[in-house]
């Protein structure tokens, strides 16, 4: 058995290991951040149970950090009293970035690991499961629910060899990345083996399976070995240690072979995580702003490798740079080798420990500009600021590019530093407040930016409308619901968020859906990439969205569609995707959908083309009766 199985069959309730087939496993843990945390809590309340069912549960502060107004403080205190009342950890604000924290102190090998946040794999750095969904899923997880997917396909990423100086673990991920973009491991599980394994710390296999997420992957794994018991140790937390490694005789639907001392230092181009070249290849643009941190680069040793590089060396005077340490624990130990001095000499500024410029919080490029960022996407409009050109690199160019004032290869400057990792990490959970043991008279608190979540009506057996949007392939969350620091406030507040829906891409989509009082979303492949958001697919169910039609589905974003009673109906024939236009009235006669083939109906042209769902029953049923929250109180009731 490989690695995937040994775990999924150690937590499998339902179903068969066979590729396509829907399992049910059980699971450990789950993490939400304030940005998806305040939805899924609310879902939690409406769910009815006393406390969370959970082994572990923890609630983190790290996305809605700027407190422009009264909201994001409000949901933080909501957030906090909410976890006392369910038996949930409380991450303060400041504490640090999610899956930073959660790989330092609570991530188990041989565990699972749901989180509303898609760069939850992070945890697969350390031997977990660790899978990204929205918050509902993670809700039903709370409250003792099995989290349902279909049972992906394993597919080895083997590691040969040893990184060459400048050549990093994020230069591993965007090889990877170059090799199947950003739809090759949809239903894919990427699990790494081979001897390269051993020369990589557990930061540097985060970085890999935290990134993991632009593939599409339903998530990234690492075996538990030595180098897992080394990081733990220093933690504190050697006793959870276990082995966890793949038979020899392991057997794999895949198998990709990267050679590690071949690897160059590579980049991400704009605007999409998979569009990778080498770094020499595009050296000499201009750069203007250089950002560095996120929950992919922004562990104690990417800092320390950033710090020396930094010693005695000044940012070039066109460039702004900033660093986002990942947790309290990064920054201490800086602050205590005095290698936050190096940084901050050499004209970088030091933001707090937080997602920050990563989710739009914040440090918008300027007009035009080139922005070279270690974080993990660079989407249309992400950062802020909709014609920069983001670039998205490891620590060691993107120092390169500070210091020159544009794209170079980071091996030109000079020696590689020697960094050595502690023996011991400096441990304060003084942040982390654990839920207290009397919890019957909590009271939770709420503000009036938080608002209960609508209630959606099943479907009716005939769907009619009008095409409100077309869009085209590799559509992300972020262009049907940006986030950034306007929007993410009104996170928790559905009717406010919803006038931001498809903004990015078309001003007028709020309008529209209002007065035509709902209608159908017409997409190409890979439709809603990217994010775990599940405002994605609530905000268009809250103006109306009966189905959406595409060539193909990213894997968390049609799971939301479901939770919330929208129907993924996928185009038989892709061709007809040209055939309907923006404006074109649809009918689909939904009483058939038990066969799983449908026709859709163009009242506009007269023409008909075949549809179909590759929903399980069980999907079918949440469907039916108009989502997983209504699906799960009739569960309890029966």
């Amino acid at each position: 058995m490989n690695i995937t199985r040994k775990i999924l069959r150690e937590h499998l309730l339902e179903g068969e290991l066979e590729p396509g087939e829907e399992i049910a496993i059980k699971i450990d843990q789950t993490l939400t951040q304030d940005a998806t945390g305040t939805m899924a809590y609310l879902e939690l309340e409406a769910m009815g149970v006393p406390e969370i069912k959970t082994e572990l549960s923890v609630s983190y502060v790290d996305h809605n950090t700027l407190q422009t107004d009264f909201r994001n403080a409000d949901d933080h205190r909501y957030l906090q009293s909410v976890a006392a009342k369910y038996g949930i950890y409380f991450s303060r604000p400041g504490n640090g970035i999610c899956h930073q924290i959660h790989l330092e102190r609570f991530a188990a090998p041989g565990k699972t690991l749901l989180g509303s946040d898609s760069h939850t794999p992070t945890a697969g750095g350390m031997g977990m499961i660790a899978i990204g969904a929205g918050g509902l899923d993670v809700a039903a997880a709370m409250a003792g629910e099995p989290f349902y997917m279909k049972m992906p396909k394993v597919v080895k990423i083997h590691l040969e060899g040893k990184l060459q100086p400048f050549v990093t673990a994020k230069d591993i991920i965007l090889e990877v990345l170059r090799r199947i973009g950003v739809k090759g491991g949809v239903n894919k599980i990427l699990e790494y083996g081979g001897p390269g394994v051993a020369t990589l710390t557990v930061p540097e296999r985060a970085t890999i399976t935290n990134m993991g997420a632009e593939t599409g992957a339903t998530t990234s794994i690492f075996p538990s070995d030595e180098m897992t018991r080394k990081f733990l140790k220093a933690q504190g937390r050697e006793d959870i240690w276990k082995e966890i490694k793949a038979d020899e005789d392991a057997d794999y639907d895949e198998v990709i072979e990267i050679y590690l001392d071949e690897l160059e230092p590579m980049i991400a181009l704009p605007h999409s995580p998979g569009n990778v070249k080498k770094v020499r290849d595009v050296e000499g643009r201009e750069v203007q702003q250089v950002a560095i941190g996120s929950c992919t680069n922004s562990s104690l040793r990417d800092l320390k490798v950033v710090a020396n590089l930094l010693k005695g060396k000044k940012v070039h005077e066109r460039v702004s740079m900033v660093v986002a340490p990942g947790s309290r624990q990064v920054i201490l130990h800086l602050i205590e080798t005095r290698e936050l001095s190096h940084i901050v000499r050499a004209g970088a500024r030091i933001l707090e420990n937080a997602c920050g410029p990563c989710i739009g919080m914040g440090q918008a490029p300027p007009s035009g500009g080139t922005s070279v960022r270690t974080f993990n996407r660079n989407f249309l409009g992400r950062s802020g600021t909709k014609d920069a050109m983001v670039y998205l690199a490891s620590p060691e160019t993107a120092v390169a590019c500070a210091i020159y004032g544009e794209i170079r290869d980071p091996r030109e400057l000079g020696d590689y530093p020697k960094i050595d990792l502690p023996e011991k990490f400096i441990i304060d959970d003084s942040m982390i407040i654990p839920p207290p043991a009397e919890r019957e008279n909590i009271e939770v608190v709420r503000g009036p930016n938080i608002k209960p979540l609508p209630e959606f009506a099943p479907l009716p057996p005939i769907l009619e409308g009008e095409v409100l949007i077309k869009v085209g392939d590799d559509i992300t969350t972020d262009h049907i619901l940006p986030g950034g620091a306007k929007i993410l406030p009104l996170r928790s507040n559905i009717p406010e968020i919803s006038k931001y829906t498809f903004s990015i891409i078309d001003e007028n989509f709020y309008s529209r859906a209002m007065e035509k009082k709902g209608g159908f979303i017409v997409g190409g492949e890979n439709y809603g990439q990217g994010s775990s958001r599940e405002h994605a697919a609530i905000a268009p169910k809250y103006l109306g969205i009966k189905a959406v039609i595409v060539k193909s589905f990213a894997r968390i974003h049609r799971a939301n569609l479901i939770n919330f009673g929208i129907m993924p109906l996928i185009f038989d024939n892709p061709e007809d995707y040209d055939k309907i236009e923006q404006g074109h009235k649809l009918k689909i006669d939904y009483s058939g959908v038990d066969s799983g083939k449908l026709i859709l109906q163009n009242l506009t042209t007269g023409e008909e083309y075949p549809i179909h769902h590759d929903l399980s029953e069980k999907e079918l049923e949440i469907i039916k009766v108009g989502g997983l929250l209504p699906w799960i109180k009739k569960k309890q009731e029966g």
